[in-house]
């Protein structure tokens, strides 16, 4: 059977006459932009991620823009962030002329490395740029005491990660800034771009409350140079219909995870103990995932072969993310080389993310592990256990 790596029409489908009739509001009140409907999921944004301010924006890598803006980073500052991630995390910290700093990540979790992190901390570091990849919540804990100790701020890329914790704290809610992305294929996902940022700090949200409409306070005066960043009324009305099935979706994606974990854990043979071909995920000792993606590793140079098995099977899989970041040409400038940080390369080369949306169904999920395990089996090498969170 076909099973694909991500379906959203099948979580709005069931929604359709709900988002309609939000939507609907939306226009009969002509408010599109900052309206109520705006008002509201900033609020229940807020509370969900226990915060006291949230602003919408129009899209992930603009929440970004607008935390380095209100933190005034700028030429001359640099901020150590990881390479293993989609490109906006770095490409936001060069578009306002600092420099990124790529650190190396946790091969267990795939989140930065606070001791590599450490090891890049200069006079000229203004922020860590730590993201939740794939859902899970990164190693705040360390990564802020670090932060506090030299004075650095922490800028928290939670695109991935609604709903995650790190210590029973929200994550958004634990550094300086969180940055949160509503694209479709999130977790919270809307019907285009949208974005948030959210803060403790009462006077970096009115910054950045004027940073995103054109640096005006009040309309028409200007004493910075903002942008024009704003949430629009009907994404933030589709958007308050499904936060209220966030958890649900979240719970269902987790179970998604636990099956696959269980059934990748079985044992077949000795030697497929000793020397895994495809090692499922792990979690980091105190933080929680959403599963925004569930990424196996796939060793011995076997991913494409896995690939094609699946492709053949017509079961849907994604690379995320193939080429890290300090490789890239437009950052060729920055002097990094292959071998530089090699849990990232490793990752790049081994990482392959399976179906996990919420409406997956039990046969697709089978079929998955069927056609996992298979290729595992043939190459004599089953998945080891998930290591206890």
């Amino acid at each position: 059977m076909t099973v694909p790596m991500l379906d959203v029409s099948r979580q709005n489908a069931p929604l359709r006459s709900e988002i309609n009739e939000a939507i609907a509001e939306v226009c009969d009140s002509a408010a599109f932009v900052h309206g109520p409907a705006c008002k509201a999921f900033e609020s229940a944004v807020a509370e969900y991620c226990q915060v006291p301010h949230a602003l919408g924006c129009a899209s992930g890598t603009d929440a970004l823009l607008l935390a380095l803006m209100a933190l005034e980073v700028g030429p001359g500052d640099e901020v150590i962030l990881p390479s293993f991630t989609f490109f906006a995390t770095a490409g936001s910290v060069w578009r306002m002329g600092a420099k990124p700093v790529f650190a190396d990540i946790d091969p267990v979790t795939f989140n930065l490395d606070p001791e590599d992190v450490a090891r890049r901390i200069t006079p000229a570091t203004k922020a860590i740029m730590p993201v939740h990849l794939f859902g899970q919540a990164a190693d705040m804990t360390a990564l802020g005491e670090l932060a506090d100790r030299h004075g650095l701020f922490v800028i928290e890329d939670a695109a991935q990660a609604i709903g995650a914790e790190h210590r029973g704290r929200q994550v958004g809610g634990i550094g300086h800034v969180g940055c949160f992305s509503f694209y479709p294929t999130k977790n919270l996902g809307g019907f285009g771009d949208g974005g948030m940022v959210t803060t403790h700090d009462p006077a970096l949200a009115e910054r950045m409350t004027i940073l995103r409409d054109h640096g005006q306070s009040p309309r028409y005066i200007h004493h910075v140079v903002g942008t024009n960043s704003r949430l629009d009324a009907i994404q933030a009305a589709v958007l308050n219909v499904k936060l209220k099935r966030l958890d649900a979706y979240a719970a269902a994606r987790g179970e998604h995870a636990e099956y696959y974990n269980e059934r990748f854990s079985e044992p077949r043979t000795a030697a497929a103990v000793t020397a895994p071909s495809v090692v499922g995920p792990e979690l980091g000792g105190q933080s929680t995932s959403v599963w925004n993606q569930y990424t196996v590793r796939v060793k011995a140079g076997r991913r494409e072969a896995l690939q094609q098995r699946l492709s053949a099977a017509g079961v849907g899989c994604a690379i995320y993310y193939p080429k890290p970041l300090h490789m890239q040409q437009c950052f060729e400038g920055l002097g990094y080389r292959a071998g530089d940080l090699p849990h990232t390369e490793q990752a790049a080369a081994e990482v392959l993310s399976l179906p996990v949306f919420p409406e997956l169904s039990e046969l697709e999920r089978e079929t998955v592990v069927s056609e996992v395990t298979a290729f595992a089996a043939g190459v004599g090498t089953p998945m080891p256990a998930q290591r206890a969170a």
